[in-house]
C-alpha cells in the first residue's frame, strides 16, 4: 500500500485524534507561558521559536505520542522545515510514530467584520503547497473565525474555505475546513445552525474527486455536525477545544460521537518544561488518554 493511501486509511478509519502542534507567531508566546516559557527567559523570535520547537519535539519524542492513540499531527511551517534528532519531523512523524502530519497554511485573519473574520491572502500558496507534498504532508489545515450568527459574513467564511479547499486538493493534499465559531459568542448555536446549512451545500457541489476534512467548534447542539461524517466528500470530522479545559472539551466531544479531537491547548495543558521526562510523560499520557477516550466514545 503506497503511504498516502496509508494515511488515508488511517485518518478516516483509525481510533484516535489529530494532534495540533501548529502554534504560530500571535499565540507562541501563551503557548510557552502556559508551558512555564516565559518572555524574560527567550530574547527575539530566534530563541522564542527554538522553545516552541523543543517543547514540541518533546510531545512528539513522548512514550504515548503515537498512532495507537494519536493518528495525526498538525504543524506549524516552521516546525515542518525543523528536524528532531537529525530527521525531518514530518517524516519523522510518520516513519518513527506512526503519526500523520499535516501542514497549517493560513496566515492569520482579517479584523471582524459582518460578525467573522476572513482568512488573510496567502502568498505563495501553491509554491507552500508543492512544498509540504514534497515533505511528506499528508493535508492542511487554514483557520477561520465566526464571532456572530451573520449569515452574509459565514456564508462568506465558508465559500472562502472551500474555494481554497479545491486549490489544495488539486495539490494533492487534503484540505482541513475549519470555520471556528467563537466558544463565548452570544449566538454560538444559530451561528452552528448557519455554518451548517452552509456547510452542506458546499460539500453537495464538491465534484467527485475532491475529499475534505472538516474541524469544527463543539457544538451547543449536539449531533449537529453527525451527518458531515458520513458524507461521501468527507473524510474525517474533528473537533477543536476552542479555549475549554482538556475535562470540559472532552466531557463534549463525548457527546458527538462522530467527531473526533483535534486538540491544542487542552492536549498541553498542566505540562512545564521543569518537568523530568517522566512526570512529563505521565501529564501528557494523562491527557492524550483523556481526548483518546472521548474521541472514541
Amino acid at each position: 500500500m503506497a503511504i498516502q493511501d496509508a494515511q488515508r486509511s488511517q485518518i478516516a478509519n483509525g481510533k484516535g485524534f489529530i494532534a495540533a502542534l501548529d502554534q504560530s507567531g500571535g499565540s507562541t508566546p501563551k503557548a510557552l507561558s502556559q508551558y512555564g516559557v516565559e518572555p524574560d527567559d527567550y530574547s527575539g523570535d530566534a530563541e522564542m521559536f527554538k522553545a516552541m520547537h523543543d517543547m514540541r519535539a518533546r510531545i512528539i519524542l513522548a512514550d504515548q505520542f503515537t498512532s495507537e492513540r494519536v493518528l495525526g499531527a498538525i504543524l506549524f511551517e516552521r516546525t515542518m522545515n525543523e528536524t528532531i534528532n537529525g530527521v525531518p519531523v514530518p517524516e519523522l512523524l510518520w516513519s518513527t510514530r506512526g503519526v500523520v502530519p499535516f501542514l497549517k497554511v493560513d496566515k492569520g485573519l482579517e479584523d471582524t467584520a459582518n460578525g467573522v473574520q476572513m482568512l488573510k491572502p496567502i502568498p505563495d500558496l501553491g509554491e507552500l503547497l508543492a512544498q509540504a507534498k514534497d515533505k511528506g504532508i499528508f493535508g492542511t489545515k487554514k483557520r477561520s473565525v465566526i464571532h456572530e450568527a451573520n449569515a452574509e459574513g459565514i456564508a462568506a467564511v465558508v465559500a472562502q474555505q472551500f474555494d481554497l479547499g479545491r486549490q489544495i486538493s488539486d495539490a494533492g493534499l487534503v484540505p482541513i475546513i475549519e470555520p471556528e465559531v467563537n466558544i463565548t459568542s452570544q449566538t454560538k448555536a444559530e451561528a452552528e445552525e448557519m455554518l451548517a446549512a452552509e456547510i452542506a451545500q458546499q460539500l453537495d457541489a464538491l465534484p467527485e474527486d475532491v475529499t475534505v476534512m472538516l474541524k469544527l467548534s463543539l457544538p451547543t447542539k449536539a449531533g449537529i455536525y453527525d451527518a458531515f461524517a458520513d458524507h461521501p466528500r468527507v473524510l474525517r470530522v474533528v473537533a477543536l477545544s476552542g479555549g475549554y479545559s482538556t475535562q470540559e472539551a472532552s466531557a463534549l466531544l463525548a457527546q458527538n460521537h462522530k467527531m473526533i479531537a483535534s486538540f491544542s491547548r487542552a492536549l498541553t495543558e498542566g505540562l512545564n518544561v521543569k518537568m523530568s521526562d517522566p512526570e512529563f510523560n505521565v501529564a501528557l499520557g494523562q491527557n492524550i488518554g483523556r481526548i483518546y477516550e472521548a474521541s472514541i466514545a
